[in-house]
């Protein structure tokens, strides 16, 4: 794929303008390919000189954490910052990019990196959550947003993809992703509701599911990554927009599932001590309309490692330090029982 998009031409623009002055391509040759990706020997006159450098460049289709194209972008730009560092290192010249239109440019100049995005236009979905304390049972405005939701969901994850890799990479990643359980764990900092033994005794459990899903591959499907309430913007009872989509668009379906329930579990626990009406509710509900519009029972012997993943974010004082430390214990014995048990029941919690 990288080879049908190197033109001589797009070569010589690109380094015309990195070395700004005239250079003229002669030739680009195909050098020994690895296990991570291939290189390329390109041969140019510059200044009445023919010299050479060598392009390389990755696969993204062996798994190896390169699946994404921002995969092998980190990986070059921490090239271009370190290989010059190291004594008797071959020295790095440039990162480039291939643009839509054909044409090569450097990418390698920018100190740091920004997105730029539209403004989400409502109410986050926490004010709904803090609304839930007051209430009985859900009101109409609360089911018919919850619907919304699960509606949502179960068209994105109506689209699949055939994709053993990238299936693999979403449970590991849910695991020791530095944004994820191990990298959550490592920013828990003098805390007193939890211990190391505790936390290694988490990881470990998860690690035995990740084992177990091994197998669910052909569940990968379309997702958000990140459908927590605070990506979720509400401008009426049914109509939202969604931020901030995360690690990936291919999945889980759990993964959004649990980012989303678990905060019904959380907030519950952190008002009432238990599930309580309606959060009680919510999540029944939650999980009865999904699997009437997925028919997906297998989501409940797969949710485990997820949940445990978003019960220590909502339980860590980084993210919470207002919550109290027998409520996040509560979390923490909720996490342990999911991870125990076979299949989860969201009719009946332990905490």
């Amino acid at each position: 794929m990288i080879k049908k998009a190197l033109k001589k031409k797009a070569i010589g623009d690109y380094l015309t303008a990195l070395f700004s002055e005239k250079v003229a391509v002669e030739k680009i040759e195909p050098l020994g390919r690895g296990s991570h990706g291939q290189g390329f020997r390109v041969k140019f006159k510059k200044n009445k000189r023919t010299t050479s450098l060598i392009l390389k460049a990755l696969s993204g289709d062996i798994g190896l954490g390169h699946d994404y194209p921002s995969d092998r972008a980190a990986l070059f730009l921490l090239a271009k910052n370190t290989y010059n560092l190291l004594p008797k290192h071959v020295k790095a010249i440039d990162v480039a990019t291939i643009k839509r239109d054909g044409s090569i440019t450097s990418v390698e100049e920018g100190k740091d990196y920004f997105l730029l995005m539209e403004e989400a236009e409502g109410e986050s979905y926490f004010r709904d959550l803090e609304r839930m304390k007051k209430k009985n049972r859900l009101d109409s405005h609360d089911r018919k947003r919850i619907k919304a939701m699960v509606r949502y969901l179960s068209e994105i994850h109506s689209v699949k993809k055939r994709s053993r890799t990238l299936y693999l990479r979403k449970i590991r990643d849910t695991i020791g992703h530095g944004e994820c359980l191990m990298g959550v764990h490592d920013s828990y900092r003098d805390v007193k509701f939890t211990n190391l033994e505790e936390m290694a005794d988490i990881e470990k459990k998860c690690i035995e599911w990740r084992m177990r899903l091994k197998t669910k591959w052909k569940r990968l499907c379309q997702i958000h990554g990140d459908f927590h309430p605070g990506n979720i913007w509400f401008r009426s009872d049914t109509d939202f927009t969604v931020l901030d989509r995360s690690r990936g668009p291919w999945g889980d379906s759990a993964d959004d599932i649990t980012a989303l329930t678990i905060n019904y579990i959380f907030f519950s626990i952190n008002f009432y001590g238990r599930l309580y009406k309606p959060y009680d509710e919510a999540l029944r509900l939650f999980y009865d309309e999904y699997i009437k519009l997925t028919g997906d029972e297998e989501l409940y012997d797969v949710v485990a490692p997820f949940y445990a993943f978003r019960g220590v974010v909502v339980a860590n004082p980084l993210f919470y330090p207002k919550v109290k430390d027998e409520k996040r214990k509560k979390i923490f014995k909720f996490i342990h029982s999911v991870l125990d048990s076979e299949r989860f029941n969201p009719y009946k919690l332990i905490f």
